[in-house]
């Protein structure tokens, strides 16, 4: 039976060409640095995570079943046809064939590529249909599919991560190679670069340039940082073999490579690098190299928590054994608190986190800082189907890195005794990098969608996807305002794509609610401006609609 039902999945969510659909290429090099002149790039990329599918969903069931099953009748709420918002249950292929039909319509022609976090199979939440292998694997090839039929047939490149619940046990992968590397190897032929196989199926991470020879996004294969996962050491400086220490050499050695090469880089995974999910050297290894590179990283990007928020990446992670053995609760709240609980305790934990940063002063640096981008989740679980459509500079010089020696990460006492100093490897670190300064690939700033009516929707009326927020200032939206050719200018977000509020340079404070940053751009220094505002507290309508996007109105807003 559920062999039927993937069958039929896979004839109707996939077009005949996809089977054939050809390998990832590069987006091609601009052959001049302006936007009007005539070129492939658009200057934005989509950023979608955890969708997963559950081909068991049915309309009018309980939540207590996982939505699976229609009984206990008195149950309330009902599942509806396209989901169930704030709940326990998965995506129905309703909703993940809705989003990515929408995002085949509206937005395939507007982006350059995509970054794709992984957990395309639903959770194992459901006693009375436990999860299998071949299922698992079954809907992470149906999903790769449909990506291939609406990004990669386009020429839009898909970097696509492997999410905890792609495996099974949820949380517990091997060390590689292993039978989940290989399978993935092969779900992802034309996702993953040939001269990448070997290194994927060694320990399912890999590298695409998305413009060749400039800028580059990074998958890392959380799974090996992930201190839920109990089938490896967790970096431990005494096994050189641990998976996420032959990540993080490799990781480090691409990264030279790219810097070398003047070249810019995302790096993306599925649990974000945070203390409180990384294994204690995981996360000091992850942030070491993160800031040792700073000038070469634009972001970090990353699903998992099914909650909107960013944090900050801290040079005092590395330089304290203090930080380095404190206990996660310090950074996000109670130690492996899951799902709802967890994001109750994020919040705060946020605020308390952003009070830390140093005040303000006029020759502030951030050498010390990188940013981590958490995006929400297409699954309702807990909170509403959404989407992120980040836009970046395509203009201007492009930064040359200085090769010459910079701080060691050991300058400061505190850190010199600690393990990775015996190295006592140059940091990276420079003001006019595009994580700095706004220059060419500079991340500029993003708007997020999201579906709001999901729960009135029905089979005759589908969900409307509407913009929630944009973190762009309003001068931002309208670059070229005031010119001959406004109109036919480049937009950070086309202006179809904005509200009626938007749409015209001469905004009111009608479209306000869509603008609570006012970020120029999403440089470190923008990121940490931020922080510092949602800290003082002096902004109570800033903090409540901070609160509110993160929980999209449901349990925490």
């Amino acid at each position: 039976m559920f062999g039927l039902k993937l069958l039929l999945f896979l004839l109707m969510s996939c077009a005949p060409g996809v089977l054939a659909a050809p390998s990832q290429a590069p987006m091609q090099v601009p052959e001049t640095s302006g936007i009007g002149a005539k070129q492939k790039l658009q200057g934005r990329f989509l950023h979608i995570t955890d969708m997963h599918p559950d081909l068991y969903y049915k309309a009018d069931a309980s939540q207590k079943s996982a939505c699976h099953r229609r009984k206990p009748k008195k149950a309330r709420p009902r599942s509806g046809y396209y989901g169930m918002p704030y709940s326990d249950c998965d995506s129905p292929l309703t909703l993940t064939n809705f989003t990515l039909d929408y995002l085949d319509k509206e937005w395939s022609k507007e982006i350059d590529f995509v970054v794709w976090t992984g957990d395309n199979a639903r959770h194992d939440n459901d006693r009375k249909r436990p999860r299998t292998t071949n299922e698992i694997y079954m809907l992470n090839r149906a999903m790769a599919k449909r990506m291939e039929e609406v990004f990669l047939s386009k020429g839009i490149p898909v970097i696509p991560t492997i999410g905890n619940n792609d495996v099974w046990p949820h949380n517990i992968m091997l060390p590689g190679p292993n039978s989940v590397t290989f399978e993935f190897s092969s779900i992802w032929r034309n996702l993953i670069p040939f001269e990448s196989y070997q290194v994927f199926q060694r320990g399912g991470y890999f590298s695409v340039e998305v413009v060749p020879d400039q800028l580059a996004v990074v998958s890392l294969n959380t799974m090996y940082l992930y201190d839920s996962n109990k089938a490896v050491g967790g970096c431990e400086q005494s096994d050189p073999e641990d998976p996420g220490n032959l990540q993080f050499d490799w990781l480090e050695v691409q990264l030279e490579r790219f810097r070398r090469r003047g070249m810019q880089v995302w790096l993306s995974g599925h649990v974000p690098p945070s203390a409180d999910n990384f294994f204690p050297d995981c996360f000091v290894r992850y942030t070491e190299l993160s800031l040792r590179y700073q000038d070469t990283i634009l972001g970090h990007l990353y699903g998992h928590m099914n909650a909107d928020h960013f944090f900050f990446l801290d040079a005092e992670h590395v330089r304290s054994k203090r930080d380095r053995n404190a206990s996660t609760s310090d950074t996000f709240g109670e130690p492996h608190a899951e799902g709802k609980k967890k994001n109750r305790l994020l919040y705060n934990a946020l605020l308390k986190d952003f009070d830390d940063l140093p005040k303000a002063k006029r020759n502030s640096t951030y050498d010390d800082y990188g940013v981590v981008n958490v995006s929400p989740s297409v699954v309702p679980s807990p909170y509403l189907p959404s989407f992120r459509i980040f836009a970046y500079n395509t203009t201007g010089t492009p930064y040359v890195p200085a090769m010459q020696a910079a701080r060691s990460s050991c300058d400061d006492a505190d850190g010199r005794d600690a393990w990775w100093c015996g190295m006592a490897k140059p940091w990276h670190a420079n003001p006019e990098s595009p994580s700095r300064t706004n220059r060419l690939w500079t991340p500029l700033g993003y708007a997020q969608y999201y579906l709001p009516d999901l729960d009135s929707a029905n089979k005759k009326h589908a969900p409307k996807v509407k913009l929630e927020y944009l973190t762009f200032s309003r001068r931002a939206l309208h670059p070229s305002s005031g010119s001959e050719q406004a109109e036919a200018a480049w937009h950070p977000i086309p202006l179809r794509h904005l509200p009626k509020s938007l749409r015209n340079a001469t905004m009111t404070d009608k479209g306000s609610k869509y603008v609570p940053y006012g970020l120029a751009d999403l440089t470190i220094g923008s990121w940490v401006d931020l922080g510092r505002r949602l800290a003082a507290g002096t902004e109570a309508k800033l903090r409540k609609r901070f609160r509110r996007f993160m929980y999209m109105g449901g349990e925490g807003a």
